[in-house]
């Protein structure tokens, strides 16, 4: 089916594909009308802090051609994606949402980028993110704050929060992310879209910048699972410059194909440490049941997650202050650097090189227990963060209480202890709040095996779709 000039923003990548394919649609009208959505709506929420509008109408022309020619075309051909400014981008500016990388233009593309674009991707501009990926709100001295699509006045997460605003607000069908500690699943839930921290290494992480290397996954963020499953499949697969990268995989687009009856589910409120709001709470539960009414056998159990806040701490400080050590000493960079990060590499000065290496026990320890869970059942369910989208504005930025109850910085999140323990995690969305803003169920997965993690997700977005609701901004 044709689809409107209107519809565009709203297709699926795998529907813009095949419109593609079956000459229904030009990419060159794919692309022109995604622009002419990012100039009318990105003022507003700012999502895109580097729009290539030039360089993918080049790539559309082209794109074209190819289609006149009768020449093979790959998967995404004439789909827009766009790629989160800490990303290696040949020839686009990567700024990382810091001073010290302003004018960081890189020689190559990331990985992941070349294997999008030699699937027929167009990337059409880089998404706005917090200094170094470091914190789960979207805001940096360079380009500013990020606004929540479905409410202008709420913050998007982070730290992939450019990214699903411009997924949730039909700026872009497909964007990347990458995740240490909830970067790609506390936006995409923060936003109502999915998005997948695969299991570590599933996408390679080449060029090498030297941070979060023992923590940090990439992914998809969509609006859709199909999509998610599609663009995974593109990315992943071994690399040479990626030590940690994983063999060939099967597809995961086939994989969500067929029944999740007779799948055994874990489900945790809280993992017995977060703090989650009754509204949370509420659509969780009642997601459970839907679950339940789909054929998963559900039941509440959870591994022996314990509070892992300190452990995580002192892996992701040690590793950034190590990473920011790279550009002199702290007294040097300070002054170009947003106060919180300087802090926190101060901070990161104590810890020990015992420190570091007993927070590597207890990461060991943390993943075998997660994955004797999964001896016992296929999947956990969870809700992805205990709360939905904070007001911006906060003191310190992110959210300090829950339902009035004073919170630390990480009591809300359920995403982090499985960037330790390195599974698979997706977050899709399950409702709205009563203020109508989105709320995400998380569903984890035993190690290397999105595909189930992915069929049970489109199972549930089959019965409860969620890609028809869009924010009118």
């Amino acid at each position: 089916m044709m689809a409107t000039k209107g519809e565009i923003c709203w297709t699926s990548a795998f529907d813009l594909a095949e419109l593609v394919r079956q000459k229904k649609l030009s990419p060159i009208e794919i692309v022109k009308r995604f622009l002419e959505c990012i100039d009318r709506i990105n003022p507003k929420i700012n999502a895109y802090v580097t729009v290539c509008a030039e360089q993918a109408l080049t790539d559309a022309a082209a794109a074209e051609q190819a289609v006149v020619q009768g020449e093979a075309l790959g998967p995404l051909h004439g789909v827009p994606f766009c790629v989160k400014d800490v990303t290696f981008t040949r020839g686009v500016r990567t700024t990382m949402g810091s001073k010290l990388r302003e004018n960081f233009v890189p020689s190559e593309d990331a990985v992941l980028v070349a294997r999008l674009k030699k699937a027929g991707g167009i990337m059409i501009g880089k998404t706005n993110t917090p200094e170094f990926a470091t914190i789960p709100y979207t805001e940096n001295a360079l380009f500013g704050v990020t606004r929540n699509p479905w409410n202008m006045d709420r913050a998007v997460g982070g730290s992939s929060g450019g990214a699903a605003a411009a997924v949730a607000a039909g700026l872009c069908p497909l964007a990347t992310g990458n995740d240490a500690g909830g970067s790609i699943r506390i936006p995409a839930s923060c936003c109502g879209v999915v998005g997948i921290k695969p299991q570590y290494g599933r996408v390679p992480s080449y060029p090498i910048f030297h941070q979060w290397e023992s923590i940090n996954h990439e992914g998809p963020i969509t609006r859709t699972v199909r999509d998610a499953a599609l663009m995974l499949d593109i990315m992943a697969g071994p690399h040479w410059g990626d030590r940690f990268s994983l063999p060939k995989h099967k597809s995961f687009l086939n994989a969500l194909e067929g029944d999740i009856a007779g799948l055994k589910a874990g489900w945790s409120p809280d993992l017995g440490y977060a703090k989650v709001g009754e509204e949370v709470k509420r659509h969780s539960e009642d997601a459970i049941r839907k679950f339940s009414d789909l054929g998963l056998q559900v039941e509440e159990a959870a591994p022996e997650i314990g509070k892992q806040e300190q452990t995580y701490l002192t892996i992701i400080n040690a590793e950034l202050a190590a990473m920011m050590s790279l550009f002199g000493p702290i007294e040097q960079i300070r002054n170009h650097l947003e106060p919180q990060l300087a802090e926190r590499i101060e901070q990161a000065q104590t810890i020990t090189t015992d420190d570091y290496l007993k927070a590597g026990f207890a990461r060991r320890e943390l993943s075998a227990r997660v994955g004797e869970f999964f001896t016992r059942y296929d999947l956990l369910l969870t809700p992805t963060i205990g709360v939905t989208a904070w007001p911006i504005g906060l003191p310190g930025r992110i959210v300090d209480e829950v339902d009035g109850e004073m919170v630390s910085s990480r009591d809300w999140l359920l995403t982090y202890p499985f960037n330790l323990s390195g599974h698979p995690a997706v977050t899709v969305p399950i409702g709205f709040s009563s203020e109508g803003l989105p709320v995400g169920l998380q569903i984890v997965g035993p190690a290397s095996n999105e595909a189930t993690v992915l069929r049970v997700a489109a199972a549930y977005e089959a019965a409860y779709p969620w890609a028809d609701k869009t924010p009118s901004i």
